[in-house]
């Protein structure tokens, strides 16, 4: 790929993403810059992937023709601000940020311009995430899938209608958190049975990765893998019984709803 791609805001997800970029060897490493006010960060991802790194955005800015904007959502209207000029029509703008729709990013550029609505999770941290992805109508077939190699490299990519993105900041966006808060019950769990806590993790994480790859690579409903394990009269179905006693899935249904009524907001 012949493209110079650059990203404001280096933090751990931009990391990932530089990192999967690099790995898969798409463009070189001096064809990727990156600028972040705290400069350590800069220099271990310098380091480590051989990046060029600075500290204006600007120079990312008119130097790349894909820029991510991977800072806080509560930092995006300043940085447009400051790389507004520096955007020509070319340049394809790519938003991480929850809550930031297509028109109030074009909207802040004050003029036409490519952008490409994403959201990412943490699970692109090690390779394994899923990224929704949204394109406005200044991005052409050719641009958007160039863009879908790029973010190809740390995740799964996933095409939605843009009033779907609530939606997807509550089911995957935001959602390892719930998962983590699941495993680490079930290790404490474990842990009280007598279970090393260090052995309860892997047991409890593992279960968990197994079961999600069970459902994607059998593409069976997950009430039918539930009913597998649930033997008449057997341990797991007195589990699951005491799951929906105490609210179980409502508790997750309502949690999501309450995430999604949030990132609308944002």
């Amino acid at each position: 790929m012949n493209r110079k791609i650059g990203f404001i805001g280096c933090g751990n997800m931009a990391k990932a993403m530089i990192g999967g970029i690099i790995e898969s060897k798409l463009v070189s490493p001096q064809d990727v810059i990156a600028s972040d006010g705290y400069m350590p960060s800069l220099e271990g991802t310098s380091e480590k992937y051989g990046i060029k790194i600075t500290q204006d955005n600007k120079e990312v800015a008119s130097s790349s023709d894909v820029v991510f904007l991977a800072v806080k959502p509560n930092m995006y209207e300043a940085v447009i601000d400051e790389i507004k000029d520096s955007v020509d029509e070319k340049t394809m703008i790519v938003t991480i940020a929850p809550g930031k729709t297509l028109a109030n990013i074009e909207n802040c550029f004050g003029k036409k311009v490519k952008v490409l609505r994403t959201m990412p999770n943490t699970p692109a941290l090690v390779g394994a995430g899923v990224t929704a992805v949204c394109p406005n109508s200044e991005i052409n077939k050719e641009e958007f899938e160039a863009l879908r190699e790029i973010i190809g490299t740390f995740s799964l990519v996933e095409q939605v209608d843009e009033k779907l993105f609530d939606a997807v900041v509550s089911v995957s966006g935001s959602s390892p958190a719930y998962v983590f808060m699941f495993i680490e019950a079930m290790a404490d769990a474990a842990v009280i049975q007598g279970m090393p806590r260090d052995k309860a993790y892997r047991f409890a994480a593992q279960a968990v990765m197994g079961s999600a790859k069970m459902l994607l690579e059998t593409g069976k409903h997950p009430g039918e893998l539930k009913d597998m394990v649930c033997s008449p009269g057997g341990t797991t179905i007195e589990a699951v019984a005491v799951l929906e006693e105490k609210g179980f899935r409502t508790a997750v249904i309502e949690a999501m709803r309450a995430c999604g009524e949030k990132s609308s907001k944002m």
